[in-house]
Formats: structure tokens, C-alpha cells, sequence
């Protein structure tokens, strides 16, 4: 198991340069998060099925994520599409608390028994519509949508503290990591890396 991290890890660090975000990408035990039957794939740098049509995402891509919402460790964080947890998880040991919230009421229980398996105690799951956020817990310093759509829903953005960061998926003729930061001037937006993401739905 050490060994299938300390790979992983190797495969990231020319990706990533956030150190935070790589010991976090270390220290949660992805095959909690992951189907029995897909345990001793679960450190390969693949996304991997976890039920309900959905999977758990590739280990660079939620490492690159957490690195572009550049978390200090004091920040509140809305997660969008909780999937298996374990996005949330990452998330978890970057900052103050995380509020996660999934579409699937059946992922959801299975992601609070991940999260308690990796003995992650500061995530608060939800089940709702994650297009529209979490208004009556809002505003949040970062939000991340681990999910596809053609725009980032306004509601979203409209729950960025100043100075906040939110970072998602965004379908252009091919889906890229798409990062709005709340500044004085208003919302600014920079488009990265093509990635590949299940629909917000």
C-alpha cells in the first residue's frame, strides 16, 4: 500500500507543485473510496466506477483542483458532486470544513461511510441540487464542481467570498478546468487543461 503512494506520488509531483496538496493526496487512503472489487487499483493515477453511472475522478486531476483553489487551511469550501468522498476528503485536509453536496442519496450514504472509514471527521454531506449551491450556508471562500456543464451556474459564483476561488469543469467543444476568482473588479475568469468529467446535472 506505502509503495502504491509513494507512485502515485512520484506520477504527480511533476504536475502539481503544491506541496499541501500532495502530502493530502498521500495521507487519504483512496481505497476507502473506491469499490472492494477495485481496491488494488485504487492508487493507480485512473478514475475508477463507484456506482450510479458516476466515477471517482483520475488522483492529478482532484490533486490539480485543490491546487488552483489554493487553499491555506483556514477556508470554508463547497464541494459540489461528492461522488465516493473522496474529493471531499482531499479537500478536508486543506482546510476548515468542507459542505459536500450529491445529487445520488445512495452516494452520499456511501460517501459518509468513506469518510468515516478514513477517519475524516470536518465534511458535512448534503443531498440536493448542486447547481444551486448551498445559499443558506454561504458565502464560501473556495467551491469546487466535480462536474461537467456548458456554463458555471451563477448561483455559484454568487456565493464566492471576495477574494474567493471556484474551480470547475466547463464544456467548450471539449471540456476544460475553467478557475473564477471574486476579485474588486468583479469575476475573472481563466480557462486551463482539457479534462473529461460525468454531466452537472
Amino acid at each position: 500500500m506505502r509503495r502504491g503512494r509513494d507512485r502515485l506520488l512520484a506520477q504527480l509531483r511533476p504536475h502539481v507543485a503544491d506541496e499541501r496538496v500532495l502530502a493530502a493526496v498521500h495521507a487519504v487512503p483512496r481505497d476507502r473510496f473506491v469499490p472492494a472489487k477495485l481496491a488494488r487499483d485504487a492508487w493507480e493515477n485512473i478514475p475508477l466506477p463507484i456506482g450510479n453511472d458516476q466515477t471517482i475522478s483520475q488522483p492529478l486531476v482532484v490533486a490539480r483542483m485543490c491546487e488552483l483553489l489554493r487553499l491555506r487551511g483556514d477556508e470554508r469550501v463547497l464541494d459540489i458532486g461528492t461522488g465516493s468522498g473522496y474529493h471531499a476528503a482531499i479537500l478536508a485536509r486543506l482546510t476548515a470544513h468542507v459542505w459536500s453536496v450529491e445529487r445520488h442519496a445512495a452516494l452520499s450514504e456511501q460517501a459518509a461511510l468513506n469518510l468515516a472509514a478514513a477517519e475524516v471527521a470536518n465534511v458535512t454531506l448534503l443531498v440536493g441540487d448542486g447547481t444551486r449551491g448551498l445559499p443558506e450556508t454561504a458565502p464560501f471562500d473556495a467551491i469546487n464542481v466535480a462536474a461537467a456543464a456548458a456554463a458555471i451556474p451563477p448561483a455559484l459564483q454568487e456565493q464566492l467570498t471576495r477574494g474567493g476561488r471556484l474551480v470547475a469543469p466547463v464544456e467548450e467543444g471539449d471540456q476544460r478546468l475553467v478557475v473564477i476568482e471574486h476579485t474588486s473588479r468583479g469575476f475573472e475568469r481563466t480557462t486551463l487543461e482539457r479534462v473529461r468529467f460525468v454531466p452537472l446535472i
